[in-house]
């Protein structure tokens, strides 16, 4: 069992920046992979960023490559989204989740957080 937190959303001014945690407890395995999702009201689940616990594979989403950057302290079982120059359309609930193989596609995360709020306003 694997549990998800995470923190650090608010509300900000586009082109501001925000940093969300998410920390990991449980039976956290080094193989898994840890992403970032987002859902805007209205809208599905979309997926932002991944990174491997073991290793330097990263992906993003084309929507926010160039300004956020997802990293983990190994340590202290963290993992970190930097976002950067934050736009209104980013605006969404932020979720942590962790899967056993690498993917993009949310139905393959199989533990999740329970979101924090991310607004940005114009």
């Amino acid at each position: 069992q694997v549990q998800l937190v995470e923190s650090g959303g608010g509300l900000v001014q586009s082109g501001d920046s925000l940093r969300l945690s998410c920390a990991a407890f449980g039976r956290t395995s080094r193989n898994r992979i840890m992403g970032w999702f987002r859902q805007a009201p209205g809208k599905e689940r979309e997926f932002v960023a991944a990174i491997i616990w073991i290793g330097s594979m990263t992906d993003y989403a084309d929507s926010v490559k160039g300004r956020f950057t997802v990293s983990r302290d190994n340590v202290r079982n963290m993992v970190y989204l930097q976002m950067n120059s934050l736009k209104p359309e980013d605006t969404a609930v932020y979720y942590c989740a962790s899967a056993r193989d690498w993917s993009t596609r949310r139905w393959d995360y199989d533990y999740w957080g329970q979101g924090t709020q991310v607004s940005v306003s114009s």
